[in-house]
């Protein structure tokens, strides 16, 4: 099957939204791990985008962020985080770096500073390992602001740290007294 790029982008962002948040969409489930079958996930973004297995292993494989993974056989796909549903992606408590980022636009500095980073809608606050990475992810939603998160106090302090399979840590909160705006 043949799909252009444009093509391929819009069909991960709906895999994204199935597999984070809205698996009912399509009328299928996940189970307690975020696992969906990749035939009833064919099946159902087939009703809407030309789909098929091969072209859903180049998404996984060609997908910048990595956001996706197949089990070992793959007959089931998960998102590696981002889930605004209540899955357990299975990711083990990792002790993070002395530093991490947090990249948002400037419209939300005034509540972070005020009451940290919350998850929102999402189950974990997601932090970047390095400035270039957190900047990025901050530009896509305006002008962006970089914060220095000091996770090493925070583990110090009982927060737990997870990893994801991408690279991007997940905590569940960051209080204000633990960041740090960059360049103000």
């Amino acid at each position: 099957m043949r799909v252009t790029n444009s093509d391929l982008t819009k069909i991960s962002k709906y895999i994204s939204l199935i597999l984070r948040h809205k698996p009912e969409v399509i009328g299928i489930q996940l189970d307690a791990n975020g696992w969906a079958n990749v035939e009833a996930l064919l099946a159902g973004i087939g009703r809407k985008y030309p789909i098929d297995f091969e072209v859903l292993e180049e998404i996984v494989r060609t997908d910048n962020k990595e956001r996706y993974s197949f089990n070992e056989d793959k007959t089931k796909i998960r998102a590696n985080q981002g889930h605004s549903i209540q899955v357990d992606v299975e990711l083990s408590v990792t002790e993070p770096p002395e530093i991490l980022y947090h990249g948002t636009a400037e419209r939300f500095s005034a509540s972070i500073e005020a009451k940290g980073l919350l998850p929102q809608y999402r189950l974990y606050v997601h932090l970047s390992p390095d400035t270039a990475t957190a900047e990025k992810v901050g530009r896509r939603h305006g002008k962006p602001v970089i914060y220095l998160v000091n996770a090493g106090q925070m583990q110090q302090d009982g927060y737990t740290f997870l990893l994801s399979a991408n690279g991007v840590w997940l905590t569940k909160m960051v209080p204000a007294q633990y960041l740090k705006r960059l360049g103000k």
